[in-house]
């Protein structure tokens, strides 16, 4: 058997001419560190494409933007009173709390006359959640039964364009800070889905005095315990200020100070700094040794807070009005500002 010599010079295989890619962008806010780089940038965009300059952000996807000399306020205030139409509830009567304290959302119930409306409206209050972090939890219960809405699912509905009709001039607050310290709290609600028994994690993000990221989510797998559950809830967490850290730092704004992590559970905060593992943990080792590893370097420090001071229980369980309340002027969810002669 003898072996074919290799060609030294192989035919070269030419690539097929590619049609030209299209690409239409109706809107796009554009920020730098100075006013000269951000006017410089305009000019290149300008010599490139066909394209209209606003001026400062006013308005932008549904979401109004109001500048103060210390601030700018995020608001949905005509998108949410669009909801309120489409639903045609926009003179119903107001609460004061987005969900019933009392029972949580089950499978159970007659179907909906129209899931259609009930889909349209729940996927609409998911987008309202971008400024209005308030709604996160009970927008999450409403969407996880989106595939098949029941009659409770949609009175749960009911509530909270209720409580919507009595809040559409809220909104989230961004203030002028200085202060690069990244800090966040986790909470869950442990086995508290009736149908799957599946615990419900919830978190936020501050940098400096702004908050930055939330999220409120049904965990994917079952928890054996409290203490599980809540440590799931700290890997998510520690995951999300790990994305942000990388970030600041692509943006050339490292930060030099580990981020602080806030949990209620003291079995928990125990597990992320001993190396030591347990029986009872090795079910959850990803997250044991993520957590650690961040812990270690000294990136992360996950520390306890008592439950009164849990921010996070907004994005986990129905909170009583004037906990709610307290919880939702803490998190930056304020009225509109009034417009004075300072702004710009």
């Amino acid at each position: 058997m003898t072996r074919q010599p290799v060609n030294p010079n192989p035919p070269t295989r030419t690539r097929p001419e590619l049609p030209p890619l299209l690409l239409y962008v109706d809107d796009i806010i554009l920020t730098a560190s100075s006013t000269s780089l951000l006017q410089r940038i305009i000019s290149l965009l300008y010599a490139e494409f066909a394209m209209t300059d606003l001026g400062p952000l006013n308005y932008f996807l549904g979401i109004s933007a109001t500048r103060t000399t210390s601030a700018i306020f995020l608001s949905q205030t005509k998108y949410a009173t669009e909801i309120l139409e489409q639903a045609q509830m926009l003179n119903c009567n107001p609460c004061r709390t987005p969900i019933d304290t009392e029972k949580k959302l089950g499978p159970e119930g007659s179907p909906v006359t129209d899931p259609t409306l009930y889909r349209s409206l729940a996927g609409s209050l998911q987008y309202l959640t971008f400024t209005r972090l308030d709604l996160s939890y009970a927008v999450q219960q409403l969407c996880l039964y989106m595939h098949d809405p029941r009659e409770p699912h949609l009175n749960a509905m009911k509530h909270v364009l209720r409580y919507l009709r009595g809040t559409t001039d809220l909104g989230l607050q961004l203030l002028r800070s200085t202060t690069s310290q990244l800090i966040a709290y986790s909470d869950a609600d442990w086995a508290g889905c009736p149908a799957t028994r599946r615990s419900t994690s919830g978190y936020y993000v501050f940098l400096g005095d702004n908050l930055l990221t939330w999220s409120s989510k049904r965990q994917d797998t079952l928890s054996r315990s409290s203490a599980e559950a809540e440590y799931r809830g700290v890997a998510n967490v520690v995951a999300e200020t790990s994305w942000i850290r990388n970030l600041l730092r692509e943006l050339h704004t490292p930060l030099f100070t580990a981020t602080l992590v806030y949990c209620d559970n003291v079995s928990a905060v125990y597990m992320s700094a001993n190396p030591v593992q347990h029986q009872r943990t090795k079910h959850i080792e990803i997250d044991i040794h993520f957590v650690r590893d961040k812990v270690a370097a000294g990136h992360v420090r996950v520390l306890h807070v008592p439950s009164r001071f849990q921010y996070a229980d907004i994005f986990t369980k129905g909170l009583p009005y004037p906990l709610f309340a307290d919880f939702r002027s803490s998190l930056s969810v304020r009225k509109t500002p009034a417009p004075t002669a300072g702004a710009y």
